[in-house]
């Protein structure tokens, strides 16, 4: 069976918007864009392909979709991390989406969206990654459709922005399963403590 597995930057903090550019999402005011690669050592990052090898899909949300199919078609055919998003299946959760943006391998899921996880789950294969998404990633944890969290937790406090467990989130309780530091980073993989 195929797991669900949310990968996030986040801040000490909790936060989890923008952190790939000053501009990638503004909504709430947000200025702080763009915060992990204000730190100075990137080593932490050099982890994200390995958890790729993992994976054979990506289960994101509209606006996190539109990013990524503007920018990871684009980049050179040797790009470890562009190869790897290139072949993913991937599946868009969206309201207002009619079909896909034309990045290859993308199929749109409207509608019951715990329903259509839980038939992604049931099927063979390997880890289906959700990144970013921060509004579908919040439907995951209220309907229990995450079977593990990798987060690489940076030593930034923002103060501001969207976290990954907002107020009100109630989840199942995790059990910590590895904790690696690379560069100042912490990498946790987290899991349902009745895994």
């Amino acid at each position: 069976m195929a797991k669900i597995v949310v990968s996030e930057f986040v801040t000490l903090d909790g936060v989890m918007q923008g952190p790939g550019g000053k501009d990638e999402d503004t909504s709430g005011g947000f200025d702080k864009g763009g915060w992990q690669f204000n730190y100075p050592d990137h080593s932490a990052g050099a982890t994200v392909p390995e958890g790729f090898e993992r994976a054979d899909g990506l289960l994101l949300g509209r606006r996190t979709y539109e990013i990524f199919a503007g920018y990871w078609p684009t980049v050179p055919a040797d790009d470890i991390v562009g190869k790897s998003m290139n072949r993913f299946q991937k599946y868009v959760v969206s309201t207002t989406l009619t079909e896909p943006l034309g990045w290859e391998n993308s199929m749109l899921i409207k509608g019951d969206v715990p329903a259509a996880v839980n038939e992604l789950r049931a099927k063979p294969g390997k880890d289906i990654l959700v990144i970013g998404s921060g509004e579908l990633t919040q439907t995951l944890i209220a309907n229990n459709l995450v079977d593990e969290y990798r987060l690489m937790v940076y030593p930034f406090i923002l103060g501001q922005g969207k976290k990954l467990f907002r107020d009100g989130t109630e989840g199942p309780r995790l059990r910590l399963a590895s904790s690696t530091e690379v560069g100042g980073v912490l990498l946790l993989t987290y899991v349902p403590a009745e895994s």
